[in-house]
């Protein structure tokens, strides 16, 4: 009986004079307003809304020419819309920024379609703090209607871009998934800010030869809470026989930079992009490629979310056989020019790719160049008038006419 005395006894004496340990051990609920004062949080959403927001979005529209697939670019007021002018408070760039913001720390991100006599006249982002999904019970035949302060709407009235969404309806946010290492990044900024508040100065504890009377421990708490409350200039006065010993850091304390970076990286990786791009170090790695990389695994996946968004909610149901929404990524996904140059010579080389076509690429004007190189340094091919050019003997050879088995002559 006596050795489960003693436990209970320890149990009682746990402190939580600490104050970060409160904060560890208390519940902290996260919302969208307290992940975003977490840097990591931020940087990373501002970073994709940036590039989500500069992005254009075309509208292509698919057909059959010759019994081939032919891909045009659509001209459309629609695109005026998503890229530009709203036709809200909000501008296009604006818009998409609150979307990627509501995307990762909502429930999802809700732009109202507005129409007059079946065509859009403007889209009208709506935070997603006013939106009330109303769902019906069926769980294969699903539907749902989106309330706005009161107000019912049909799902076709929105467009809806959803994060892990198993519904349609409404998304599962980062806060709610990685409730705990937020709260754990963002309890470690608050401990932070407790410190800067009282101005660095260390805990500690005074020690006395001799009793002190109330009226001298009154006057010392008082000192002492001037001292810690950041103020330009506070002096204490020990009496004779007080001294102050300062209480050594903890391990928690000393680590805290340490877990901070820790977090970050962890943070990081809900994002799936690399530390280095927020925190400016040097990566293992060419920026280039690192920049690439995050393309790729964080906002390429984004970008199929909103396009499969729009090609659901904005388009007509007889323009969804033969039009698309898509964006223009060619800029995004060009790299650097160095690669892209040595890409250019290796397609040019193998007969790939024409000069003038890797022009086109750069958004050069062509030079009239329309020759494939097909050896030897002297035996050029030109595509359009079908004829072999051989420049050591200044003739050429029509291969229309060679093909044909036709005589021929050689032209110089």
């Amino acid at each position: 009986m006596r050795l489960f005395t003693r436990k209970e006894k320890r149990a009682e004496e746990v402190s939580f004079e600490h104050a970060l340990l409160q904060a560890l051990l208390a519940k902290t609920e996260m919302t969208k307003d307290k992940a975003m004062q977490i840097p990591t949080v931020s940087g990373a959403i501002s970073l994709i809304g940036d590039i989500i927001a500069s992005t254009p979005i075309k509208l292509y529209k698919e057909s059959i020419m010759n019994g081939e697939k032919e891909t045009k670019e659509f001209d459309d007021y629609r695109v005026t819309l998503l890229n530009e002018s709203t036709g809200d408070t909000l501008s296009a760039n604006e818009m998409w920024r609150a979307v990627t913001r509501d995307y990762f720390l909502g429930k999802g991100a809700y732009i109202y379609i507005n129409k007059e006599q079946g065509k859009v006249k403007s889209i009208h982002y709506v935070d997603e703090k006013n939106i009330t999904i109303q769902e019906n019970t069926d769980p294969i035949f699903k539907d749902f209607d989106i309330s706005v302060q009161g107000t019912l709407y049909k799902p076709y009235d929105f467009i809806k871009i959803l994060r892990n969404t198993i519904n349609g309806a409404n998304g599962e946010s980062i806060v709610s998934e990685n409730d705990l290492i937020l709260s754990v990044a963002y309890n470690a900024l608050k401990f932070e800010d407790a410190l800067v508040r009282k101005g660095g100065n260390k805990k500690g504890y005074l020690t006395s030869e001799k009793k002190v009377t109330k009226e001298t421990i009154d006057d010392l708490k008082e000192s002492f809470r001037n001292q810690y409350s950041n103020n330009a200039e506070n002096v204490i006065i020990l009496n004779e026989g007080l001294q102050f010993k300062e209480s050594s850091n903890t391990a928690v304390e000393m680590q805290l930079n340490e877990g901070k970076t820790s977090n970050a990286a962890e943070i990081c990786k809900i994002f799936h992009m690399s530390p280095n791009l927020l925190n400016g170090s040097s990566a293992t790695i060419r920026p280039e490629e690192e920049i690439q990389k995050f393309v790729k695994l964080a906002v390429l996946p984004f970008m199929k979310i909103i396009e499969s968004a729009l090609n659901e909610d904005l388009l007509l149901e007889k323009e969804k056989k033969s039009f698309y929404y898509a964006f223009d990524t060619k800029e995004l996904l060009r790299g650097s020019a160095k690669d892209r140059f040595e890409t250019y010579k290796t397609a040019i080389d193998s007969k790939v790719m024409t000069i003038d076509e890797a022009r086109y690429q750069e958004d050069m004007k062509p030079l009239g160049l329309d020759f494939i190189n097909l050896g030897l340094g002297a035996v050029l091919y030109n595509t359009k008038t079908k004829e072999v050019f051989i420049a050591n003997t200044g003739t050429s050879v029509d291969m229309e006419n060679l093909k044909g088995g036709e005589n021929f002559e050689t032209k110089s």
